[in-house]
């Protein structure tokens, strides 16, 4: 007879291959239909369960999703997903940033327009229909990605409640006089006319001219060397910006450095110079024949004396003063300062003119757009800066005081938006002060959980050293200034009167109503000012950072969320804020601040920070080298679970490898994890976990040891999901499905799932084991591999007894019971064992000794402890092992030399050709084949279960 067909061998409708691309979006389609993000909400809400937030970063909408996206979105939606199933209402409403200058400049750019044709509404409007299409876009692919939100109700920046509560911020501070307004040198991009942040600069090489300038002494307060011609006496700067000379008004020396006079021999020349520096300096300017003279002197001793500017045009007096901002890194330790073009340059000039000591006009002749300007002398005028430095080094040539010259590479600020070389520049600027509510913010860092806990210092450090916020810039699109000048005695005006009037309309109109309202409408009704009386006002013209937009966003949609929002069961503060590393200078860091600087408090308990993706070898990608791996490219080869769990794998926390090769590796894990479901729902198809369940008292020793593991793993698990440590988690269920299930206990398990009767005790506790193991398996990894949970727990047994979504359940109990310490080292010894006679086995199917390991025997030679452990199971001992016959000798002494041997040598194995006639049901070589005559070719536990389930033999 066909002894095949008496077999219980796996069955299931669930197929080997995923297919994902195609499958995937037939969940997508499947949740959205069911509202799963609403259903989860109510439910949670229905439980009184607690709330956990976490408050998206916005991307910005300008473009196609790229991998660091989907890294980031893909690691919220592992948060949320987990949080949900651990108990937690947990609550994510996407958002975007779709105000400010890139947004502004891609229109003109499609549109071929000139900015100065358009009016702003004009040029609004048309930011705003790129944005929206840009967020639907971006939408779709994320959605596909399989991340779960509030999606029908995102947050935007251009959202009018989400406007008037950032202009609410904005008011809050300007009441607390955090908020002025100065001309101050600030980073400004002449590429894109405005001003920009700290955070908005990036660092590149960059080559540029190298130079050493003499400036001839006026009146040295008697401190030149005894007996020298005044006419021979110059100050040496050193500056690699030649273009900032025409704006150079000071010369800055550190107090506290020791200052000499270098006679140039051979130019009968003497320089004043910092005694550190000087050799150096020299030896750039090619001067070899030079001493010092004269005695050595304090910078202090400086202070106020002048010299005369280079070049005889500007006919300026230059001022010494004392700054501790000058080092002795590189230069001469006399340093060009230009308040008009540098932040400290600007700032040693305040504090001289706070003190009484100078009143000056700062000069910068430097337009918007970075050309010279008539101040700078007819012979700039009309150049851009980077033109005006051969001119400028002409003259100081002409002039005989340019004293060397070469080109260096050097580190230099770009603009991170347009990547084109910025420039400090001085101008009219509005600025939050950092000072008045620094000390509350480093409280607020320290009251915050980072992760990793590194991420404490690096947001520390910057709030601690950074400068004044530069909080406007000039450009229409985006939050206006809520500022009005009154046209009687020229003052700005900010009130509580006006905040409330304009942050009214705003929510009703958004701010377009800035820009299509005169001041009047906009402004209280018979308002004066506050200042003068004055009745005529005329409005802001600039509009706010976009790190204030996204900054302020916890107030619009977590502090006074929509109605919407306010379902979603939302809570200030957020309990995790999660970005890449770059966010310390970005989100974290103005989010901190404006909340820190309404409330007193961060507006997050936890901040989580990823690192960047890089290419398989570690480079960064560029499309211009080819490396970049799109997860648009991931999704349509291999589906979203494949990009997702080659997220759970990498330790994100620093930077992360990412290559077609690597991908491929993932996609082969991937498919080992889904035959793990596969071939545990295949065996589990004709048992019913209500009516054939074995109590745990009642299993076999075996499966109560794979629930011992499970109970492991799942702990592990859990513990890796709390700390974020997705990759603890990915490793301990890969290795889970590989060795412990595939490697030992599934393929040990075979012969008595296909063997034994059906309904065997026997069966049915592997049954049992498998069942515990499925359905915990498949929670575990739902966060991770969100569709392929869902199709395996579409596919298991019991539908009407569970949550119609996988997504909807909760992550499996702990249980303590299956936990048994001493099973457990019960079975370390035994698989360790087990690994020298697998091991065995290889190397003689490689050898072709044997084919299959039950045509194998296999003869144990053991001392010691590994004796006892081997005796304890002899009766099981082959089927432990899946080979046809095992002998157990006592002793290592008589084992032959070509032995397989453990480390130590308590085990070795060999492995014969078992010559026992084989078993047609089972496959075994036993000795009790043909016993039952009724059964021929069968071995005797064959013949028994056939003979209990009324299959007659030949």
């Amino acid at each position: 007879m066909d002894y095949s067909k008496t077999l219980h061998l796996p069955q299931t409708e669930f197929p080997m291959r995923g297919n994902l691309p195609k499958k995937e979006p037939e969940f997508v389609d499947f949740w959205q239909k069911n509202d799963l993000y609403e259903k989860r909400v109510e439910k949670r809400q229905h439980d009184g369960a607690p709330t956990f937030v976490l408050h998206d970063g916005p991307p910005y909408a300008n473009g196609k999703i790229h991998i660091g996206h989907a890294l980031n979105k893909t690691l919220k939606d592992v948060i949320v997903r987990y949080k949900y199933m651990a108990g937690d209402n947990a609550n994510y409403i996407p958002g975007w940033d779709t105000h400010g200058l890139p947004i502004e400049y891609a229109v003109l750019k499609d549109s071929g327009e000139d900015r100065a044709n358009m009016t702003p509404l004009e040029l609004r409007r048309k930011c705003l229909e790129y944005a929206k299409k840009w967020i639907a876009i971006q939408k779709e692919d994320f959605i596909r990605m399989g991340v779960v939100g509030d999606f029908k109700h995102p947050y935007v920046t251009f959202d009018p409640h989400l406007e008037a509560k950032e202009l609410e911020v904005f008011g809050e501070m300007a009441k607390k006089h955090y908020i002025y307004k100065g001309k101050k040198a600030v980073y400004w991009c002449p590429h894109c006319e405005t001003a920009l942040a700290e955070a908005e600069i990036e660092y590149k090489d960059r080559k540029s001219p190298s130079i050493y300038v003499k400036y001839p002494a006026v009146d040295i307060k008697g401190l030149g060397p005894d007996g020298v011609d005044p006419s021979k006496l110059f100050a040496v700067i050193w500056t690699t910006t030649p273009w900032t000379i025409p704006a150079s008004l000071y010369i800055s020396v550190n107090p506290k450095f020791t200052y000499v006079w270098v006679h140039n021999k051979t130019a009968d020349e003497y320089y004043l110079m910092s005694k550190e520096l000087a050799p150096a300096a020299m030896a750039d300017c090619k001067i070899e024949d030079y001493e010092f003279v004269g005695r050595e002197m304090l910078g202090s001793e400086w202070d106020l004396a002048t010299f005369h500017h280079p070049l005889a045009i500007y006919n300026r007096t230059i001022y010494v003063l004392e700054g501790n901002h000058v080092t002795l890194d590189a230069g001469t330790g006399c340093v060009h300062t230009a308040p008009g073009h540098g932040v400290e340059d600007f700032e040693v000039y305040k504090s001289y003119e706070n003190a009484g000591k100078l009143k000056q006009e700062v000069v910068c002749p430097v337009d918007e757009k970075g050309n010279m300007t008539a101040e700078a002398g007819e012979f700039l005028q009309g150049k851009s800066i980077w033109d005006a430095e051969g001119p400028v080094i002409s003259a100081l040539a002409h002039e005989g005081h340019l004293l060397g010259k070469k080109s260096i590479h050097h580190q230099y600020a770009h603009c991170w938006r347009c990547k084109n070389p910025v420039i400090y520049r001085a101008t009219e600027q509005w600025f939050a002060s950092i000072n008045d509510f620094r000390d509350k913010a480093l409280k607020a860092v320290d009251d915050t959980r980072f992760i990793p806990s590194w991420g404490h210092d690096r947001l520390y450090n910057m709030i601690r050293d950074r400068q004044d916020w530069c909080i406007s810039r000039q450009r229409s699109w985006g939050v206006p200034i809520p500022a009005f000048y009154c046209d009687d005695c020229g003052k700005w005006v900010i009130t509580d009167e006006t905040m409330k009037k304009v942050e009214e309309i705003v929510e009703k109109e958004g701010t377009d109503a800035w820009w299509a309202h005169s001041a009047e409408e906009l402004l209280p009704e018979g308002f004066k000012c506050p200042h003068c009386g004055g009745t005529h006002f005329h409005k802001e013209k600039d509009i706010m950072d976009v790190w204030f937009d996204s900054g302020s966003t916890w107030n619009g949609v977590l502090r006074y969320p929509h109605e919407d929002w306010k379902e979603d069961g939302v809570q200030f503060p957020a309990d995790l804020y999660l970005e890449g590393s770059d966010q310390h200078r970005g989100w974290f860091h103005s989010s901190l601040l404006c909340s820190v600087a309404v409330n007193g408090y961060a507006p997050y308990k936890a901040v989580l920070t990823h690192g960047f993706t890089m290419d398989g070898e570690g480079r960064k990608m560029s499309k211009s080298v080819g490396n970049v791996v799109a997860p648009q490219d991931i999704i349509n080869r291999y589906g979203a679970d494949v990009m997702r769990l080659w997220i759970s794998s990498v330790d994100y926390q620093g930077d992360v490898r990412l290559s077609d090769k690597i991908v491929k590796s993932m996609s082969d894990v991937y498919r080992k994890i889904r035959n793990t479901f596969r071939y545990l729902m295949g065996n589990l198809y004709d048992f019913d976990p209500k009516k054939d369940s074995v109590a745990y008292e009642d299993m076999e020793e075996m499966d109560r040891w794979a629930l011992l593991r499970l109970e492991q793993v799942k702990r592990t698990v859990l513990k890796a999901y709390e700390d974020y440590e997705f990759h603890v988690m990915y490793h301990a269920v890969h290795n889970f499905c590989t060795v412990d299930l595939s490697a030992i206990y599934l393929d040990i398990l075979k012969d008595r799932l296909y063997t034994e009767k059906a309904d065997s005790r026997l069966r049915r506790s592997a049954q049992t084991a498998m069942y515990e193991i499925l359905t915990s398996l498949v929670r575990l990894v739902a966060p991770v591999l969100c569709f392929t949970a869902e199709e395996v727990w579409q596919d298991l047994p019991n539908k009407e007894e569970r949550e119609w979504s996988v997504h909807m359940a909760s992550m499996p109990k702990l249980n303590d019971k299956f936990l048994d310490k001493a099973l457990d080292e019960k079975w370390k010894k035994r698989l360790a064992v087990r690994s020298v006679i697998t091991k065995a086995l290889e190397e003689a199917r490689q050898a072709k000794t044997i084919g299959h390991p039950l045509d194998a025997e296999v003869t144990v030679y053991a001392k010691g402890e590994a004796y006892d452990i081997l005796k304890a199971m002899e009766k099981e001992l082959a089927d432990f092992c899946i080979v046809s016959q095992t002998k157990l000798v006592e002793g290592t002494e008589s084992a032959p030399e070509n032995a397989v041997s453990d480390d130590e040598g308590n085990v070795k194995v060999t492995v014969s050709v078992c010559e026992l006639e084989k078993c047609e049901r089972c496959w075994k070589r036993t000795p009790d084949v043909d016993s039952d005559p009724a059964h021929p070719h069968v071995c005797a536990r064959c013949a028994h279960v056939l003979a209990e389930t009324g299959e007659a033999g030949e």
